[in-house]
């Protein structure tokens, strides 16, 4: 009698387990920061401006993963030195970036958007801090693409006095060495 009552507890606890595993489920916008933390590390790639602006060039990035990786950290880097910087984390349910961008302006973004897989995130504009005036150039939109583990890109949408552009990053992760 004693092993009927510890396999019948011990499959109840199991039960019990997967239930809440099931009640508490993952949600696109953790599943999306899920995602990204697996792009840590050292990547190297493309840009590509279209629209308002015209220019190519490399991108190299490094992310990393902060606060108990409650955060993705994503430093775009060209000719070795950080020239944007973006963090990823959940506010509540809401996935959320603050873009540290060139343009010495901060713009925050939301998820709004992801496809099944969420292989395919759309983050839009809430708000932005240092803007110097209302036309001055900044950052409104941006679409990360996960094509693989170890293939993503980024496409930046800017704008400024009125006009929009587009900044495609490639990125490749670097192979070990």
């Amino acid at each position: 009698m004693k092993t009927l009552t510890k396999r019948g507890l011990r499959y109840l606890l199991l039960g019990c387990l997967c239930a809440a595993g099931l009640l508490v489920g993952q949600t696109k916008e953790s599943g999306a920061l899920t995602k990204l933390r697996a792009l840590s590390g050292d990547w190297e790639g493309t840009f590509a401006w279209s629209g308002g602006r015209n220019a190519t060039g490399k991108m190299d990035a490094h992310y990393y993963t902060t606060g108990n990786a409650s955060a993705v950290v994503e430093d775009l880097i060209q000719d070795g030195t950080p020239s944007m910087t973006s963090v990823y984390h959940l506010d509540g349910s809401d996935l959320r970036l603050t873009h540290f961008c060139a343009a010495q302006n901060q713009p925050r973004l939301k998820a709004t958007a992801f496809n099944a897989d969420n292989s395919q995130i759309a983050l839009s504009f809430v708000d932005i801090t240092n803007l110097s005036s209302p036309n001055a150039g900044h950052v409104d939109g941006l679409e990360v693409r996960f094509l693989g583990a170890d293939h993503v890109t980024l496409r930046f949408h800017f704008t400024g006095n009125g006009k929009g552009s587009d900044e495609l990053v490639d990125l490749k992760r670097k192979s070990i060495r």
